[in-house]
């Protein structure tokens, strides 16, 4: 799909050959086997900045030491709207992070979150209260439930950070920006007719904002003169 966006026309057999002679594959982590059960599908929000899902995930630094970040998308375009990065993240840091976001953007009705300890804080619940959002928080053990964010973790534990050996902090928080804004303006998403997700958010801001086209009525089916003020 990129070389097709980038105008190329060559056989897919021919680009699966030279991705595997390059190792370009990127190699991803064994998926634990679950027990068999109905899935039905998440609810869509209506819109752009409707809903917004995020999660934790942590990684080293090739000393060792343990960071984390906190992933922010939204659930309709499937951007990712920020990934911040540090040795320990607050919950008094992540509704700074948020209030950021919602200056930039915005704030959304709905936050889907889990239990962590960060997410019911005071600090996050009292950020809620005073931003008017309220927190959906999924059932326990249930990860199905924040389905939008827990399918961007995969991708960006695939495709980030199992792809590169950070030597400290400040280069992870660069690689992982570069990665972001990859992911959000290069990456075409299967879920988005292969559009990338700033270009789809792109082409419903622009839908929304052009106006609605009139209805033209054909002659005579107008009978008086109370229709035609209708």
């Amino acid at each position: 799909m990129l070389l097709r966006r980038e105008g190329w026309t060559v056989n897919w057999k021919r680009v699966y050959r030279v991705y595997r002679q390059e190792h370009l594959q990127v190699g991803k982590r064994p998926r634990k086997r679950r027990v068999s059960q109905q899935r039905l599908p998440l609810a869509l929000p209506d819109g752009p900045n409707e809903r917004w899902s995020m999660d934790f995930m942590t990684d080293s630094l090739a000393m060792g030491r343990r960071f984390r970040t906190l992933n922010v998308v939204d659930d309709y375009t499937r951007e990712c709207l920020r990934i911040e990065v540090d040795t320990s993240l607050s919950g008094e840091r992540v509704a700074r992070v948020l209030e950021e976001l919602c200056w930039q953007r915005g704030g959304p009705p709905v936050i889907v979150v889990d239990h962590g300890p960060e997410f019911t804080s005071q600090a996050l619940d009292r950020w809620a209260y005073q931003r008017g959002v309220k927190l959906h928080f999924i059932d326990p053990g249930k990860p199905e439930q924040n389905a939008y964010v827990e399918s961007f973790n995969g991708k960006f534990r695939d495709e980030c950070l199992n792809e590169h050996w950070f030597a400290d902090l400040k280069e992870a928080r660069q690689k992982i920006e570069d990665w972001r804004q990859d992911y959000n303006q290069r990456r075409p998403h299967s879920a988005l007719g292969y559009r990338t997700p700033e270009e789809f958010a792109a082409q419903i801001a622009a839908r929304r904002a052009s106006p609605p086209t009139p209805v033209v009525l054909p002659p005579g089916n107008l009978t008086n003169s109370s229709e035609l003020t209708l």
